[in-house]
């Protein structure tokens, strides 16, 4: 017993957000299973995920849900016990609307048209159908499955390749609030092979996007509306998303994982082991899993690994602001009737996009109110990070009241920053992650983990998680 303990594997896990939570959680389930601690600079664990629970509200600080088509999510949900927890959004609320600008009456809410995904058009007739494009925007858009892919295989910009492939008008008032809402990014910088790669390929195996999303969608949903049943996909927790991160502390803890509150200042092998510096001691591991921000990764390991470091250092981040908004249910003229609203960067409005939290899920807003999230910032509004609370109030508030008929004054109000943590997938960021990748092999027993790097969903943190912990342990069991 004395000897298996003295040669058991210690692995040190840098970060507790849901990435080091995810490896802590697959080297529980190793044989033989490592020594684990987990380090958090912070008073809690779960990084960006966190739900605050007062007086009847429910507000999640960031996400609010996750897909559940990608196994990793829901597998980590099923193993810590939680399927009962699980909700689907309201049928009722299954679809998203976009603020469609107009010239007399300055604009309207309509209906994202069913079947249309992100980029991809999957049925033409209800696009046809649809006004938020005008007549030869959505010609020109049913003419998509006539444009000749590229044959340069190289990467493209979103904005470049959405103009390309539906146009213009199908860009600015469609796809870059879509963008938008889900990357907080510049689309005329984002890389289609990093953000997209399943539209990037999709041009490259069936030569429209018209044509791949039909088949996807028969493929995957088994029907041509895939319009409700993407929205079917998503699930929270019926208490919100801290659930997750409540359950897997608690295994954790249970399984006799430590959890040290301290900051990693460096990393350092010896050509055994990990010395890594926390505060003013050196602690001594065997592997280490690096579950922070690629910006906080750099300057842990400048000192002896300056061009891993230097990889890590060009990865950019933009901030962002969530302004979370209760108010009696008459002072909101708009029913409400979708998951949420997605703002047109053209309309000039500060708002990227509104979530309608009190629609999508029970049990988010007490009897007779309404709880909207609203986004605002991103990487084309970097002055969010220098305007008050007080001022980003304002300034949504005056959104809302164009854009949803909202009167009165809130009756809750929370404002969530999140300065430089959104993770920005520029032209290049392929490349540069298999040059990451490449010098991080060549470091004995050390993974990168987060939503730096191959995504920003939660199902692909997870994954990058279970990764991180296997390489971890890999290179020390191969010694």
């Amino acid at each position: 017993m004395l000897n298996h303990l003295k040669n058991q594997q210690h692995v040190m896990i840098v970060g507790g957000g849901l990435a080091g939570l995810s490896a802590a959680e697959w080297l529980l389930r190793q044989t033989p299973t490592p020594r684990i601690t987990i380090v958090e600079s912070t008073h809690r664990l779960g990084g960006v995920i966190e739900t605050v629970s007062r007086e009847g509200w429910l507000i999640e600080r960031s996400a609010d849900s996750f897909l559940s088509v990608r196994p990793e999510g829901i597998e980590l949900v099923k193993r810590l016990g939680l399927s009962k927890e699980l909700v689907n959004i309201n049928p009722e609320a299954r679809r998203a609307l976009v603020w469609s600008p107009r010239k007399n009456n300055g604009g309207v809410l309509m209906p994202v048209p069913p079947g249309f995904r992100l980029l991809a058009p999957g049925r033409i007739v209800p696009f046809l159908r649809s006004n938020i494009l005008s007549c030869s925007g959505r010609l020109r858009v049913a003419g998509e499955r006539f444009i000749p892919k590229r044959k340069r295989h190289a990467d493209e910009s979103l904005e470049s390749f959405a103009i390309r492939r539906l146009g213009q008008e199908a860009f600015d008032k469609l796809v870059q609030p879509l963008v938008s809402g889900i990357w907080t990014a510049d689309p005329s910088r984002l890389s289609m092979a990093a953000a997209c790669p399943e539209f990037f390929k999709m041009e490259q195996d069936w030569g429209s996007l018209t044509r791949g999303e039909k088949k996807r969608i028969v493929q995957v949903d088994g029907s041509s509306d895939a319009s409700g049943a993407r929205y079917g996909q998503f699930v929270s927790f019926r208490y919100g998303m801290q659930t997750l991160i409540d359950s897997l502390e608690y295994h954790l803890r249970s399984a006799g994982v430590q959890i040290i509150q301290d900051k990693v200042s460096s990393l350092q092998h010896d050509g055994t082991e990990w010395q890594v510096s926390l505060g003013k001691q050196i602690t001594r591991t065997s592997g280490v899993v690096l579950a922070v921000p690629a910006s906080v990764a750099a300057p842990i390991l400048t000192k002896e690994y300056s061009m891993l470091s230097a990889e890590l250092g060009k990865i950019e981040f933009a901030g962002a602001a969530i302004v979370s908004l209760g108010f009696h249910r008459r002072e909101i003229a708009h029913p409400l009737s979708a998951a949420g609203m997605i703002v047109p960067r053209i309309a000039g409005k500060r708002i990227l996009a509104a979530s309608f939290s009190s629609s999508k899920f029970s049990g988010r807003a007490p009897a007779n109110s309404v709880l909207i999230r609203s986004f605002i910032g991103g990487a084309l509004d970097t002055g969010v990070a220098e305007l008050t609370d007080a001022e980003l109030l304002e300034k949504v508030q005056l959104d809302l009241k164009t854009l949803l008929g909202q009167s009165g004054r809130p009756i809750m109000v929370q404002v969530d920053r999140w300065h430089s943590s959104m993770p920005q997938y520029n032209l290049g960021h392929v490349e540069r992650i298999k040059k990451i990748q490449q010098l991080e092999a060549t470091l004995p027993s050390l993974g990168l983990a987060g939503g730096a790097y191959e995504g920003v969903g939660i199902p692909q943190v997870i994954h990058s998680g279970q990764v991180a912990a296997a390489q971890a342990i890999k290179q020390v069991s191969n010694a």
